[in-house]
Order: C-alpha cells, then sequence, then structure tokens
C-alpha cells in the first residue's frame, strides 16, 4: 500500500476529496499523514474527522530537515501532495522526493503562477485579464515556485460574464474530478 501526505494550508477541500478517494484501500494507497503550517486552518478539522493523523507544524518545523524526513519516513511515505499549501517546500524535502512531490496550481501555468499567485487572486488576475479560458495545472514541486515540469492540465471556459466566484467554482470542479485520479496514476 502506498503512502501519500497531504501538505495544506487552508479549508482542505481538495485534501478531503483526496483521502475519500482513497479511503478505502482500493486504489493501493491512502493518505497516511497531513501536514499543515496554519493552526486554524479548516483541513485540520477534516483530516482528523476522517481519521488521517494530522500534524500541525510551523515553518521552522517545516523547514527541520531531521523532524521532517523522520516523519514522513517514519510513516513510509511514497508521494506528497500539495493542496492549498502556502509555503515553499525545503530544497531537502525536493532532494529526497524528487519527482514524488506534487502540486495542484489553479490556472494554466505558466499562465498565472508565481509568488502571490494562489487562490481567490488567480482568479482575479485571470477575469482582469479578460481570459476565455483557464483550468488547473498538476505539476512536479521545483525550486522554483510554479516553475516544476507539468504533468496534467485541464481547460475550462471564462465567460465574459463570470466573476471571480464563478472562475473558481469553475475551476474547484476541475480540482475534485481530476487530482484525486491523476495522483492514483502516478502511484
Amino acid at each position: 500500500m502506498k503512502k501519500i501526505a497531504i501538505f495544506a494550508s487552508g479549508s482542505g477541500s481538495n485534501a478531503e476529496n483526496i483521502i475519500r478517494y482513497f479511503r478505502d484501500g482500493e486504489r493501493g494507497a491512502e493518505v497516511a499523514l497531513v501536514v499543515c503550517n496554519k493552526p486554524d486552518a479548516g483541513v485540520i478539522s477534516r483530516s482528523r474527522a476522517l481519521g488521517v493523523e494530522t500534524a500541525v507544524l510551523s515553518r521552522s518545523q517545516i523547514n527541520d530537515r531531521e523532524l521532517m524526513l523522520g516523519l514522513l519516513g517514519e510513516r513510509g511515505v511514497d508521494l506528497i501532495v500539495l493542496a492549498g499549501f502556502l509555503l515553499m517546500i525545503p530544497g531537502f524535502l525536493i532532494e529526497t522526493y524528487s519527482d514524488r512531490i506534487v502540486n495542484i496550481h489553479p490556472s494554466l501555468l505558466p499562465k498565472f503562477g508565481g509568488k502571490g499567485m494562489y487562490g481567490r487572486h488567480v482568479h482575479e488576475a485571470v477575469v482582469a485579464a479578460r481570459e476565455s479560458e483557464t483550468g488547473i495545472t498538476i505539476h512536479y514541486v521545483s525550486e522554483k515556485c510554479d516553475e516544476g515540469r507539468i504533468i496534467f492540465q485541464a481547460v475550462t471556459a471564462v465567460s465574459e460574464t463570470d466573476t471571480a466566484a464563478d472562475v473558481e467554482a469553475k475551476v474547484h470542479a476541475l480540482e475534485w474530478k481530476h487530482f484525486p485520479e491523476v495522483i492514483a496514476e502516478l502511484l
């Protein structure tokens, strides 16, 4: 059974979706750990309610090589999944888990990526730029923000009347449909 660690900073809807997708064990993997850097994030209660071990760690703890490699190693983690995680991943994790850390970004990278481009900020930028389409990008994590090798993209149309909230809803639908499936394929 492959082991997944999810790193998340927000409400946890994607994390919950992934946990539920792999919950029955029939897909050959399970979420063994959720790591969160915000003590008040919704992902904590969601993952704990689903019976998944959850570690709330500070930025300095996440950047502690011995602590993190021990935490992930003890649980036999095969793949790290970033689901709305707002900290940069330390280089030692990228090196140790080379091509085994994936992120989902709420746009069609390389458009609307990089520092400060997350969540609602991305959707507002898409609407302001009057894009006719947007989507999701699932990519490997590299040392540079949102520049890792692209694994998968899915597209949705953006109409002239769409608000940032409308775009966000369309993008979330793509995330919930495709992210668990892509993770399963990678494993």
